[in-house]
């Protein structure tokens, strides 16, 4: 399967621990619509239509998507007086913990997250899209194997 088709950035998968997915999840339940997704330095998608979630070891899973609004980078501090708000982080003591001394993080921030009643297993995915380890990264996606996961 060469470059054909892959070269379409439709959609973005995100990896995320368990325990960030479920708080993410409980946020999205009491109406918070609008959330940010922390990276630490300058990475993940710049313009997508849509963000899918890969839980980490054990699950190993996608769980869900949003819809991508926009990617910011910049200062860690300045980051978290905008939109610490709407990360999954309690305090700005467990954010600058999760930072690790980094000065700059990623913001990715997105809506309407779904969580998917059928959780789609490492085995199905990694058929689709051609991997059969998930990049520490994540992975730019094409909107045939988005829609092929959702």
């Amino acid at each position: 399967m060469g470059g054909e088709g892959l070269s379409e950035k439709y959609a973005y998968i995100l990896l995320s621990d368990e325990k960030w997915w479920i708080r993410r999840c409980s946020k999205n339940k009491v109406g918070q619509t609008l959330q940010s997704f922390v990276r630490r330095g300058a990475v993940g998608p710049k313009k997508v239509k849509l963000i899918l979630f890969y839980i980490k070891h054990p699950l190993r899973e996608i769980r869900g998507s949003g819809e991508f609004l926009e990617r910011i980078v910049g200062d860690v501090d300045k980051l978290w007086t905008a939109l610490g708000h709407e990360t999954v982080f309690d305090s700005y003591q467990e954010y600058t913990a999760f930072m690790n001394g980094r000065t700059r993080a990623t913001f990715i921030r997105f809506r309407n997250l779904q969580e998917f009643s059928t959780p789609v297993p490492v085995k199905v995915f990694s058929q689709i899209i051609g991997v059969s380890r998930m990049p520490r990264g994540g992975k730019y996606i094409s909107r045939e194997m988005a829609n092929a996961l959702i």
